[in-house]
């Protein structure tokens, strides 16, 4: 899906919920601060009174859809630490490195991120073959193809890409053993025998071993455009936070994207606990 803002047409991210722990460990965790179990209408949790669960019970607990305590405790009386207890993990394919900056700043998920130190080869290949191939449109239009970009704009993402390219030869000139650091030894005898045809080079550099790390020389070329995978977990009560401040018309247009993108994956059960009916 995509959409235009401030004349720049972008994609939207994709999200997909990978797993969610359920709210009866949440109230199970109300009860036990206020020894209420008798007064759940969940049959398992008035069983916890006086019972040790086993793995069946543990999985009838897990599966609760309501609980009118943790309604009353989220919206009565505010008692919001029990939402600590329920945990959502979200798979986030398409947002970009915008988005990751702002979800830095919220503290209390777990995040997994697509490392630009370990990803970045099929890049520094592309430039490689077209240094040797004398091409700078032979990298604009390979790395065109990796669709790397939430911008979907082909003429600015080219201007972008070539903006990558300069970068690259910039250092190029700079750096003595630039080829030391971009290419695997074992590659290296490639950049003569193929020099003058970078399709053939490219793909030569891609099959051989790829450089570890090569990140960590080159990632300064890539921008905040540039898309993201990565793996979110959120405790309800963070999730709520999250939620009341991205899906708001004063957050940053992508992670408000974003923000709404994970509100229709996310079951009614915790909804109903984080977000008010309007």
């Amino acid at each position: 899906m995509q959409e235009v803002v401030y004349g720049m047409q972008y994609t939207k991210p994709t999200v997909i919920l990978l797993q969610d722990t359920g709210i009866g460990v949440a109230e199970t965790a109300a009860r036990t601060c206020y020894d209420s179990f008798a007064n759940s209408e969940n049959s398992v949790i008035q069983a916890l009174e006086d019972t040790v669960p086993n793995q069946d019970m543990c999985s009838v607990l897990n599966d609760i859809e309501d609980s009118a305590l943790l309604e009353d405790l989220a919206w009565t009386y505010f008692h919001h630490s029990i939402l600590e207890h329920a945990n959502l993990s979200y798979l986030i394919r398409g947002t970009s490195r915008g988005v990751l900056q702002e979800h830095a700043r919220h503290r209390i998920q777990a995040i997994s991120v697509r490392s630009t130190r370990y990803t970045m080869s099929g890049i520094i290949n592309a430039f490689v073959a077209a240094h040797y191939g004398g091409d700078k449109n032979f990298f604009i239009d390979t790395v065109e193809a990796y669709d790397m970009f939430v911008t979907a704009d082909k003429e600015y993402n080219r201007l972008e890409i070539g903006t990558m390219y300069d970068k690259l030869e910039f250092q190029r000139q700079k750096v003595q053993d630039f080829h030391a650091i971009a290419v695997a030894k074992s590659s290296l005898a490639l950049l003569e025998a193929l020099a003058g045809k970078p399709q053939e080079l490219y793909d030569a550099l891609q099959a051989g071993k790829k450089k570890r790390n090569v990140g960590d020389a080159f990632k300064h070329i890539i921008t905040d455009n540039v898309k993201v995978d990565m793996v979110v977990t959120f405790n309800l009560r963070s999730l709520k936070n999250y939620f009341t401040l991205r899906d708001s018309g004063a957050a940053y247009f992508q992670i408000r994207w974003l923000a709404q993108e994970m509100i229709k994956v996310t079951p009614k059960k915790y909804l109903d606990l984080i977000i008010k009916e309007k």
